[in-house]
């Protein structure tokens, strides 16, 4: 990434993430005095499960101007960034690192391996990415599972995250429309269901949706599992795949 090298030549580092997806790789791989800010998300259990690590620096509101009072040197964002902000981060000086949304565990080790070069030290991913290995090295028998978060909402049976499930030896169900419903449940439950614990506390309709009875079939083996890395199912989701391979 020879774009950045005139910025790590001139100055140390500055961060500032403008999304929480982006938060966890700098969280990840970034040292105390490199992390300028991160999105506000970040700092909230409610969000990340890595709220208290977020909480150690200042919040922005994922925009150039809040996060210019943290005065940071390269910002931090994931598919949302936008030419505007961009532009007129360049204009000022700054440089703008847009990592993109991760469709499969191969991009999210590329997103460690871009990060750590921009923080100018290419060797920061790699613990990770041997920990990566050492999962991939020890087959799982497949195991036909859902996905279920609030309101029967799922997630694609080639996604990213069915990649992480299949490391862990659960094989996404393709569901229409990627939902799973009630009817479905009940007349054709999964060897396994994964039940998303995200803001289950939250009062909702699709919380509701989820203690009907039949949003837990007996005839299938229950996991709960952590929501909050699935929202971006990057990096922490290592910890995830190790959760859900001791509990099967």
């Amino acid at each position: 990434m020879p774009g950045f090298a005139p910025l790590l030549a001139a100055s140390a580092v500055r961060v500032a993430s403008l999304n929480m997806c982006s938060d966890e790789y700098l969280l990840l791989l970034a040292r105390p005095r490199e992390i300028a800010s991160v999105s506000r998300l970040s700092r909230d259990p409610a969000d990340s499960s890595l709220w208290k690590l977020g909480r150690r620096y200042p919040g922005n509101r994922g925009d150039l101007e809040s996060a210019l009072t943290t005065r940071p040197n390269l910002l931090l964002t994931m598919g949302g960034g936008g030419r505007a902000t961009a532009m007129i981060a360049r204009r000022m000086g700054l440089r703008s690192l847009d990592l993109p949304f991760p469709m499969s565990i191969s991009d999210v080790a590329a997103n460690m391996d871009r990060v750590a070069t921009a923080l100018g030290q290419p060797s920061r991913s790699l613990s990770w990415k041997r920990h990566l290995a050492r999962l991939q090295t020890v087959r799982q028998p497949s195991r036909d599972a859902i996905f279920l978060g609030a309101g029967g909402n799922s997630v694609g049976a080639r996604s990213v995250e069915a990649e992480w499930m299949a490391l862990a030896g659960l094989k996404q169900r393709p569901l229409p429309g990627g939902r799973a419903s009630l009817e479905l449940l009940a007349t054709n439950p999964p060897s396994v269901l994964l039940r998303s614990a995200y803001r289950r506390t939250e009062r909702s309709l699709g919380q509701t949706w989820l203690e009907h009875p039949l949003a837990r079939p007996r005839k299938s083996r229950i996991l709960t599992v952590d929501g909050r890395p699935w929202t971006c199912a990057g990096p922490l989701m290592l910890g995830e795949v190790e959760k859900m391979r001791r509990a099967l």
